[in-house]
């Protein structure tokens, strides 16, 4: 139990540092406007928890500093622009109605982070998905003069992208606040995979799902660009790295977690394709709630028909032993 309790800390502590990595890109491109929105989500989100725990009679331990990973992955999600109080709304109901209602965290059914995202959207989309342009730095209080659609918009209504490599590698174009750099998102979830701390089965099961309906039913005229583009547009890659792949959502066994991330992956592709909705990939991996579970419950099944199997043998191993000896 205390190594497990030590794999979880670790676990969390090697996410939340590719998180600070994309923070500071955000940083970097929209200023210090885009680090507060992190505290703020971070601060807001401990002190429900903390809050939340006590109100149910449990102990707030160090393995309930998770929370703070949500909540780093609600502010990268967000625009750098976005409204101080929805990030409160949003955190809060992160913590206390999509996980902590549920069970905590050790009955986690969907990403905390992703039910946040969809609460946002579902009243204040206007404010969730309009972006300040890269490099327009802003001040804790300060709003951009002009907001515009992000790239992805473009993208699903206009099948283009006007950007070269180089700025789609380094996430220079408009969009969420930290979501967007391929070239961190690659290195973290080489990262992440290699420490074993998320699903290496759900995080290519999602990234070969988009792949494989962008070609065979390409967004624009190079099927090449089209699996491109799609694999980087409408958080498709920060979301199988820390929300499809997140371990406490997806299936064990790779195998069942490499068709959970295609299956949710491949819908949302279909949905972009057909409706332009953005982001369409967080929607999905709530609505695959059911499907996980009942892959971990399938997953128990045969565990313990393994285990029986095990039992089963050993007994019958131990009674020709024990005839054997009789027979001597």
């Amino acid at each position: 139990m205390l190594k497990k309790a030590k794999k979880e800390r670790l676990i969390w502590l090697d996410i939340m540092i590719t998180l600070s990595a994309l923070e500071v890109m955000a940083y970097f491109y929209y200023g210090v406007r885009a680090a507060a929105l992190g505290c703020l989500c971070v601060g807001v989100s401990l002190i429900a928890e903390v809050i939340s725990q006590r109100a149910m009679g449990r102990r707030f331990t160090a393995d309930d500093l998770t929370c703070t990973s949500d909540a780093l992955i609600i502010s990268l999600m967000f625009s750098a622009a976005m409204n101080y109080k929805l990030a409160v709304f949003a955190c809060i109901f992160a913590v206390v109605a999509a996980k902590n209602i549920f069970g905590g965290r050790r009955n986690m059914i969907f990403s905390p982070a992703a039910a946040a995202y969809i609460f946002i959207l579902t009243s204040w989309s206007k404010e969730l998905l309009m972006y300040p342009e890269p490099h327009d730095h802003l001040g804790l209080t300060e709003k951009p003069d002009e907001l515009v659609y992000s790239a992805s918009h473009t993208f699903n209504i206009t099948g283009k992208m006007e950007l070269t490599d180089f700025e789609i590698l380094m996430g220079n174009f408009s969009g969420p606040a930290g979501s967007l750099s391929v070239l961190l998102l690659v290195i973290s979830a080489v990262m992440l995979i290699f420490r074993g701390d998320i699903s290496a089965g759900a995080f290519l099961g999602s990234v070969s799902g988009t792949a494989a309906l962008a070609l065979i039913s390409p967004v624009c005229e190079s099927r090449v660009d089209s699996v491109g583009y799609s694999i980087v547009s409408n958080m498709v890659l920060f979301a199988s790295v820390y929300i499809i792949a997140d371990k406490r959502i997806a299936p064990q066994r790779n195998f069942y977690a490499f068709f959970y991330g295609f299956f949710i992956a491949a819908c949302a592709y279909v949905i972009v394709l057909t409706t332009a909705k953005e982001n369409a990939i967080i929607m999905v991996s709530v609505l695959f709630t059911p499907v996980a579970l009942g892959l971990k419950n399938l997953e128990k099944r045969i565990d313990k028909a393994i285990d029986q199997e095990k039992n089963e043998a050993a007994e019958l191993l131990a009674a020709k032993e024990q005839k054997g000896g009789a027979d001597i």
